[in-house]
C-alpha cells in the first residue's frame, strides 16, 4: 500500500515522494515492467498526478537518470579533499563511489543497468554523468603524475595516459559497484579497498617510471 496522500504536501516535496517511488520501482523491476499504477500507488498520490508533474513515464524516467546521476557525482566530489596526497584523494573518492552505490541501490541500477539497456535519449544522460566522473578521475590521477619524483613524459603521451587509466578506472568502479551490491558481505569499503589496492599499484609503478611495456614483435 502507498503512502497516505497529503494534499497539503508542498509540490517539490511531492515529486520527490514521486521520484523516490520511481527509483525503486525502476530499480527493482526494470524501466518496461514498472507501471504508473505501481510508482502512483507507491508514492501514495494518484496516476494523473505523476503525468501532471512528470508528464510520461519517458520523462519520469528521465528525471530519476538525473536526479541519481547528480546525487552520485555530488557525493564523489564532496569526498574528495583537494589537500590530501594523490593516493588519500584516491581512496577517498572511490569509497564515497562504493559507499553511496552500496546506500542507493535502486539508484545505482537505475543508472548502470536500466539506463543503458533501453536506448537513447536514456543513455545519453548516462553518458553525460560518465564523462564528468572520467573527468574528475582524470584531475586526480594527474595530481598523482605531478607528485611523482620522475621526468615527465612528452605532453600528448601524458595526455593519453591519464585519459587512458581514467576510463579504465570508472570502468573498473562501475563493475565492482554492480559485482558489490549483489554479492552479501561485501562492504563498501572493502569493494574500495579491492580496486585501490588493484589500480594504485599499477599507478605507483607507472608514476616511478616501472611502466610494462608489451614484448617486441
Amino acid at each position: 500500500m502507498g503512502a497516505v496522500k497529503n494534499k497539503r504536501m508542498p509540490r517539490a516535496v511531492r515529486e520527490q515522494q514521486m521520484l523516490d517511488a520511481a527509483v525503486r520501482t525502476f530499480g527493482q523491476r526494470g524501466y518496461r515492467a514498472a507501471s504508473m499504477d505501481e510508482i502512483a500507488d507507491l508514492a501514495g498520490v494518484s496516476k494523473p498526478l505523476v503525468y501532471l508533474y512528470l508528464n510520461s513515464k519517458e520523462d519520469l524516467f528521465t528525471a530519476c537518470i538525473r536526479r541519481e546521476a547528480a546525487a552520485l557525482t555530488a557525493a564523489v566530489r564532496a569526498g574528495v579533499h583537494p589537500g590530501l596526497p594523490a593516493d588519500r584523494q584516491l581512496w577517498e573518492g572511490l569509497r564515497a563511489f562504493f559507499t553511496h552505490t552500496a546506500q542507493n541501490p535502486d539508484g545505482w541500477a537505475v543508472l548502470h543497468l536500466q539506463a543503458r539497456t533501453h536506448g537513447e535519449p536514456f543513455a545519453a544522460e548516462v553518458a553525460a554523468m560518465r564523462e564528468e566522473l572520467v573527468a574528475f578521475v582524470t584531475q586526480l590521477i594527474a595530481v598523482a603524475a605531478r607528485e611523482a619524483n620522475r621526468e615527465p613524459p612528452p605532453p600528448e603521451r601524458a595526455e593519453n595516459e591519464v585519459a587512458g587509466l581514467a576510463e579504465a578506472l570508472v570502468g573498473a568502479a562501475e563493475s565492482l559497484a554492480a559485482w558489490a551490491n549483489s554479492t552479501p558481505g561485501v562492504s563498501a569499503k572493502q569493494a574500495a579497498a579491492t580496486l585501490m589496492n588493484f589500480a594504485w599499484a599499477g599507478l605507483g609503478n607507472l608514476m616511478d617510471g616501472r611502466a610494462w611495456n608489451p614484448p617486441k614483435p
